[in-house]
């Protein structure tokens, strides 16, 4: 299942909403139905032979060292 970030644009809450099918996200504070949808990265690990991680795909992005909640706060 997706999960999707989303911005309520009545009360400035950023959270995230499994939204099946043609359902609207409603905001979790304040119920508004004034969301915008967030880009986010995509995560998942690579794991090598002995269990190691090999690679993930946020280092690999241009926002790595990033620590802001989403993309969305930074401009990228």
């Amino acid at each position: 299942m997706p999960i999707y970030e989303y911005h309520c644009d009545k009360c400035s809450n950023d959270f995230e909403s499994i939204v099946f099918g043609k359902e609207k996200p409603v905001c979790p504070s304040c119920r508004s139905k004034k969301v915008s949808k967030l880009m986010s990265a995509c995560g998942f690990l690579s794991k090598g032979t002995g269990g190691e991680t090999v690679r993930t795909s946020a280092s690999s992005s241009s926002c790595g060292g990033c620590s802001a909640s989403s993309c969305a706060s930074c401009g990228h």
